[in-house]
């Protein structure tokens, strides 16, 4: 019986998880372990560590890490808790192979305490970039910390080998979180609008925006200016839905800036600290746009026909598909990107291409691919 261990630490990691490990937890040569951190466990985040048990997942450990505050020195402290808790964690679990996802900083922490334990590293998500976050520097850490490695895009995978790492330990698994319609959800529609008031047919625009943690000023100026662009857009009769950020350093900055505009725009812009991985993709799958600076508008926003506006620099090097419009922090530009993603052209598009023509992430079967190679490694 082979032991797999996913550590988690985010809603966004975990909603890209959650496919392979339900193909884990089914299969009988294998026993499925599961550790929950950071984000999961914070009431400020939305303790989404209850989606996870919601899903009927078995959590084997769960490491609260997140200190009080949004700097790097608090972010530093909280990679040091990770690691103190994944010490106790990977003793008492004894895994065979640790998975492990994407670029965050208790991803980072998550491997370096692996490779301690001798544990084998698969990584997903490796090989991309993306410029305005440090987040850039902890994937390629990741990498070269990793034994195994699971790519988005063939593009990506060549970039891992020729970072030095063995061919036949790299794969084109595509990316689980652009299989939406391989995992298709019950009706959420009721769900939905308690949770945010929307009505199922109103008209509204997803705001998804983070800190851009390589700027002085954290990507004020990105989230100032996308919030003034969006006010065009509810003069119109658009609703705004507004997620908040992730634990980033900044994070408080975005979230106090999101809080007071929407206090100016009561009724029309809706605050959530956090959906879900199900609500998130249901929200993207009847949302009119999606405008901000998340992976999410990337890798799963095409799969879910929904047209994006990327605002900064925090996704810059990233590959995406011509649904996904790029443009600086500038009030015009991202007004006139909105009304091209709105668009009737947009549209016909959007409905008229077969996903995998949407979104270069795109890979049939991807999660049980994923599962199927774990097992055998």
């Amino acid at each position: 019986m082979k032991k797999i261990c996913f550590v988690t630490g985010t809603r966004a990691d975990y909603g890209i998880l959650a496919p392979v490990m339900h193909e884990i937890k089914g299969h009988p040569e294998a026993e499925l372990q599961i550790v929950a951190t950071n984000m999961h466990l914070s009431p400020q985040f939305g303790n989404t560590v209850e989606e996870i048990e919601k899903d009927g997942f078995q959590i084997d450990a769960k490491i609260p890490s997140l200190e009080p505050g949004d700097t790097a020195a608090s972010t530093v402290r909280s990679m040091a808790r990770v690691q103190e808790g994944l010490a106790g964690a990977f003793e008492k679990l004894q895994p065979d192979l640790v998975v492990i996802l994407g670029d965050r900083y208790e991803a980072l922490a998550a491997a370096s305490a692996a490779v301690v334990f001798n544990i084998p590293i698969a990584h997903l998500h490796g090989g991309e970039t993306t410029e305005g976050a440090i987040d850039d520097k902890f994937r390629h850490a990741i990498t070269k910390l990793s034994t195994y490695h699971f790519a988005a895009t063939p593009q990506y995978a060549g970039k891992i080998v020729e970072m030095g790492e063995k061919p036949e330990n790299v794969f084109h698994s595509g990316a689980p979180g652009a299989e939406v319609e391989e995992t298709p959800y019950d009706n959420l529609s009721p769900e939905f609008y308690v949770k945010t008031g929307i009505e199922p047919d109103e008209p509204y625009i997803l705001l998804a925006i983070h800190p851009v943690t390589t700027l002085a000023d954290k990507g004020k100026k990105d989230v100032e200016a996308t919030l003034r662009a969006l006010e065009a857009f509810i003069s119109q009769g658009y609703r705004i839905l507004a997620t908040m950020p992730n634990s980033d350093p900044g994070n408080e900055m975005v979230t106090n800036l999101i809080t007071d505009w929407a206090q100016k725009h009561r009724g029309t812009v809706v605050t959530v600290k956090s959906l879900g991985s199900r609500l998130f993709r249901h929200a993207m799958e009847h949302a009119c746009a999606m405008v901000g600076n998340s992976s999410a508008a990337l890798i799963e926003a095409p799969s879910c026909r929904l047209g994006a506006v990327n605002v900064g620099t925090r996704q810059k090097g990233r590959a995406h598909g011509l649904t996904v419009i790029d443009v600086p922090a500038d009030i015009p530009g991202i007004i006139d990107a909105i009304d091209s993603v709105l668009s009737m052209e947009m549209r016909a598009v959007l409905m008229g291409v077969p996903v995998s023509g949407l979104n270069p992430y795109y890979k049939k079967d991807s999660a049980r691919y994923i599962a199927e190679k774990l097992l055998e490694l």
